[in-house]
């Protein structure tokens, strides 16, 4: 009698987060044999363990690292150090082991950001466009996916995912976007002047210089690049099962909205009659209270996903309006 045959491995740095997760059960349910890295008693190699990496990672088939400090705090050195080292850490950890084994995988997929790419309120950027935005958010990105890149793994084929905002049941942004606009506090927000500061200054071997917050005037109309959770995961397999796909990929729906129609969208779904309008100088001291940051909502990040289009792959929420009322359950 034969033996059964073994399951593929998939092997998810970071598995523990909000995407980790989503994507650990995805793949359980393809059949994979889904091992994670991380940081805690649960994982099944710590970032520290360089051998117990090695062995989760030769021989598997597929690696997604998503490692990373949450963007979504304030940017003090202490925090800014920590989202640079914790993202180029284990990036170079995965790239060791898979250097290293005898049996590479054929697919290593990892975390990145469509922060890096030009402010823009009137022309989106695909993937082939330079990353020519500067700051301390673009400079992560760019050395995060240097990281990946860097040196030859001949066996191994890799793809960057820069990823906008993912939106889905349970997402720490989604509920939050959606308490404020049930408090009555989900108009648009609206960039303006504010006093100097430091916390965007570049960081990294090749730090660069942002312009001063002294305000885009983009009266609500900065785009918002964003992803539902299904696509996400969806996007992730296609792209395992397209050999002819390399380096980076632009992980966001078709559609962005402006600022203002996002949130239109989420009042609507609460049911909030109004929405109060939240100018800088109003923003500002609430993000402080908040230990965030204003730039996650100011910012104009409009990206279309131009390689997965071009490649076939049908979005299963293209629109905003559509994604919300799955997200709510309506």
């Amino acid at each position: 009698m034969s033996a059964a045959p073994r399951s593929p491995r998939a092997v998810i740095g970071g598995g523990s987060g909000y995407l980790g997760t989503a994507l650990r059960d995805a793949l359980r349910r393809d059949g994979y044999d889904v091992r994670t890295i991380g940081r805690g008693g649960d994982a099944d190699a710590r970032w520290d363990d360089e051998a117990g990496i090695l062995r989760l990672v030769d021989g598997a088939e597929l690696v997604i690292g998503l490692a990373g400090r949450r963007i979504d705090c304030r940017y003090t050195d202490r925090n800014r150090d920590e989202i640079l080292r914790s993202r180029l850490r284990t990036t170079a950890a995965l790239h060791h082991a898979i250097s290293t084994a005898a049996s590479p995988p054929a697919v290593w997929m990892n975390g990145s950001s469509a922060t890096a790419y030009r402010y823009s309120l009137d022309t989106p950027r695909t993937e082939a466009d330079p990353l020519e935005e500067r700051g301390f958010s673009p400079d992560v990105t760019r050395e995060w996916e240097a990281a990946l890149f860097a040196g030859e793994l001949p066996g191994t084929r890799r793809i960057a995912l820069r990823t906008s905002l993912v939106l889905g049941r349970g997402a720490p942004v989604m509920t939050m976007l959606l308490r404020l606009a049930r408090l009555g506090l989900g108009g648009p927000q609206y960039d303006g002047w504010w006093f100097p500061h430091r916390r965007y200054r570049g960081i990294g071997p090749h730090p660069t210089e942002p312009p001063q917050p002294d305000g885009e005037h983009s009266r609500g109309r900065q785009r918002l690049s964003w992803m539902h959770e299904q696509d996400f995961v969806q996007a992730v397999r296609f792209l395992r099962d397209h050999d002819d796909i390399t380096g980076a990929v632009n992980m966001a729906s078709p559609n962005a909205v402006t600022n203002i129609e996002l949130m239109r969208i989420l009042r609507r779904a609460v049911r909030a009659p109004f929405g109060l309008p939240a100018p800088r100088f109003v923003l500002e001291p609430g993000m402080a209270v908040l230990r965030t940051e204003s730039e996650l909502v100011l910012k104009s990040r409009w990206v279309l996903p131009q390689v997965l289009e071009d490649a076939g792959y049908v979005f299963r929420f293209p629109e905003l309006a559509g994604a919300v009322r799955q997200i709510r359950g309506r």
